[in-house]
Formats: C-alpha cells, sequence, structure tokens
C-alpha cells in the first residue's frame, strides 16, 4: 500500500482534482469536507501527510491544525488558502503547519512539496544506529525522533524536529534561510523565508528557558540562524 494524504478541503472540485493527482502519483487518499471529520480522520486513520485547507464548514483549518499539535501528533501539514495576506500565512504556520500553498496553486508545485514532505519524514523514520545529541539539558534523539529537555518530552511537529536536528548537527555553522529551506524542506521554495522565522520562534517558545535570549538556537544577524550551547 502507498502513502496515505489526508485531503482536508470543502470545495469538492479541488477535492476531486488533487484526489486524481495524488492517486495517479499512487498515494492512497482520503478526505473531508469539514474540519471535525478531518480532525477524526487524521486521528483514527494515521495519514502519511495532510493537505489542509484554512476555510472549512464547523472546524477552521488552524483549529483542526491546533488540536493535532496539541495531541502530540508531528503528522506533516501543508496548508491550502485562498488568503494573500501575510498574517494568514504566519498564523497558520504558528497553529503547527509545516508549509502553506497559496490557491490557485500550481498541481506539479502542490505535489512535489507533497513527495518531500513525505519522503523527509521516512528517511529520518528509518535513521540507522542510535545517534543522539545532546547540548545543556537537552536531547535529540535521531533514532526515535524526540526531543527532551532536563528528561522531560518536548513535543514538536515534523519540521521542527528537522530544523532542530539540523542546527544540533553542526554546532557552530550558520545557515542561511535558503539553505534551511533545501535542507529541511527539502525542495526549492517558492515563497518568501518567512516559514524558517516561524519555525524557529515556535521552537525557541519549546526549547528555550527564554526565548527573548535563546541559547539553543541563535541568530547571526543579516546571515541565518546556527545552534549554541549552554
Amino acid at each position: 500500500m502507498g502513502n496515505t494524504v489526508l485531503i482536508v478541503e470543502d470545495e469538492k472540485a479541488i477535492v476531486e482534482i488533487l484526489k486524481f493527482n495524488l492517486k495517479r502519483e499512487g498515494y492512497e487518499v482520503l478526505e473531508a469536507l469539514d474540519g471535525e471529520t478531518g480532525l477524526e480522520l487524521a486521528r483514527t486513520k494515521d495519514p502519511d501527510l495532510i493537505l489542509l485547507d484554512v476555510m472549512l464548514p464547523r472546524m477552521n483549518g488552524f483549529d483542526v491544525c491546533s488540536a493535532l499539535r496539541d495531541g502530540g501528533s508531528a503528522v506533516p501539514i501543508i496548508m491550502l488558502t485562498a488568503r494573500e495576506e501575510e498574517g494568514d500565512k504566519v498564523f497558520g504556520l504558528e497553529a503547527g503547519a509545516d508549509d502553506y500553498i497559496t490557491k490557485p496553486f500550481s498541481m506539479r508545485e502542490l505535489l512535489a512539496r507533497v513527495k518531500a514532505n513525505i519522503r523527509r519524514r521516512h528517511l529520518d523514520a528509518g535513521n540507522a544506529g542510535n545517534k543522539v545529541l545532546k547540548t545543556g539539558a537537552l536531547t535529540v534523539d535521531l533514532t526515535a525522533m524526540t526531543v527532551s529537555k532536563n528528561g522531560e518530552p518536548v513535543e514538536v511537529t515534523q519540521k521542527e524536529f528537522d530544523l532542530l536536528a539540523c542546527l544540533l548537527s553542526t554546532p557552530g555553522k550558520v545557515y542561511s534561510r535558503e539553505e534551511l529551506m533545501g535542507k529541511v524542506w527539502n525542495y526549492d521554495y517558492f515563497g518568501d523565508m518567512r516559514t524558517v522565522d516561524v519555525t524557529v520562534r515556535r521552537l525557541r517558545e519549546k526549547i528555550e528557558d527564554d526565548p527573548g535570549a535563546p541559547k539553543y538556537i541563535l541568530t547571526k544577524r543579516g546571515a541565518g540562524y546556527y545552534s549554541g550551547s549552554e
């Protein structure tokens, strides 16, 4: 059986187009036309990726995404939105989405993002060995794909884990936003670099004692981000 993509979208015509193209690429497809049904399917069917519309009946996409992240789900989520406002895109990322794509979108671009996110997830899950990264009170287990601080688990999304592992694997190396998009998101990014900034901010809120004075993920002004140690 192939990888499973859950489409949560209330426009039936878009669902059918997405379903046709995804199945042609070999994916299994689940669909939901409202947020509550989408949330239930995400929790019970454990898809490999979710395409999640923002404007949905019964429960909007932001709330669905937040509910999944609050419940500990790390499934990759790509938000679909017709909105152009920067604030809405950022809000989706802050809710825990891994990425967003704006309607009308290129099917080629969307399929590339789906493939890259699923491939990255399985590559990470299949890492051999028992490599553990430690710095200060922070521990990142690359095999179990877990993060803990002072022995207590820290819930992170797939992209948050990938970003943290990337930085901690090469301490002191400064990565530009463009480099991180390539290494972590694993495709040529067509939008702005705000995705990286929001993901860094979310990570800092989870792992830093004081997000305003970080010691694990540091900023090199005008250059990018790098990992520090306590």
